[in-house]
């Protein structure tokens, strides 16, 4: 009587309920001839995945409706050095150098140094692989002192960074955007020093060349 019980509940079943059992077990018995472990994991999952009823009007088209174009997303892709002093940030359509305030200038001051220079002169060989007509260059400070006084130390650290790279690259045709901000738009909490040296910083952005 019980196989009988249970073969008229089998017959009673919606035919997808009866597909999806037969393409677990067939999954099942394909990771194990595939030598995939068949064990559960070893921690349950944080949360049971949600049930999904296939016959949910909303999970239908409307009427004379059509899925939309498919797009290419802006995906980022950021990468930055081992003490986080130097970051570089790529979009599909730009192209983002962030360098911290500490490694191209002294404290409170706005002159290279022999070694930031050759990192920038560095930076203006990879820029101009991009043949960029327009860069924008923002300098931005952390909260210490005045508003004054970072507007002006902002200013004259993207002005110096414009200087070498335009020298470097060499190209009147290029379009320098040069900014000082002083400590607006802050990416990180200025209540700590770590947090401070971040804000520190020069941002050079371009179009990103493709090819």
């Amino acid at each position: 009587m019980a196989h009988v019980g249970l073969r008229a509940s089998l017959t009673r079943a919606p035919a997808t309920l009866t597909l999806l059992a037969a393409v677990n077990l067939n999954f099942a018995a394909a990771a194990h001839a595939d030598g995939m472990p068949g064990e559960p994991h070893a921690k349950p999952l944080a949360a049971a995945p949600p049930k999904v009823d296939p016959n949910d009007p909303d999970l239908r088209l409307k009427r004379n409706s059509a899925l939309a174009a498919p797009r290419v997303l802006d995906i980022e892709s950021v990468v930055g050095s081992e003490g986080g002093q130097e970051r570089r940030e790529e979009t599909r359509t730009t192209l983002r150098f962030v360098l911290q305030a500490g490694v191209l200038f002294p404290k409170d001051s706005a002159d290279l140094s022999d070694q930031a220079r050759a990192r920038l002169e560095s930076l203006a060989a990879e820029i101009g692989k991009h043949h960029p007509r327009a860069v924008q260059i923002f300098g931005y400070t952390d909260d210490l002192g005045t508003h004054a006084h970072g507007l002006v130390l902002s200013g004259q650290r993207a002005s110096v960074v414009k200087n070498v790279l335009a020298q470097r690259l060499n190209d009147p045709d290029i379009a320098f955007d040069v900014r000082g901000y002083a400590e607006s738009h802050p990416v990180a909490d200025n209540s700590t020093e770590d947090g401070r040296s971040r804000n520190r910083r020069v941002e050079i952005a371009l179009p990103r060349a493709f090819g």
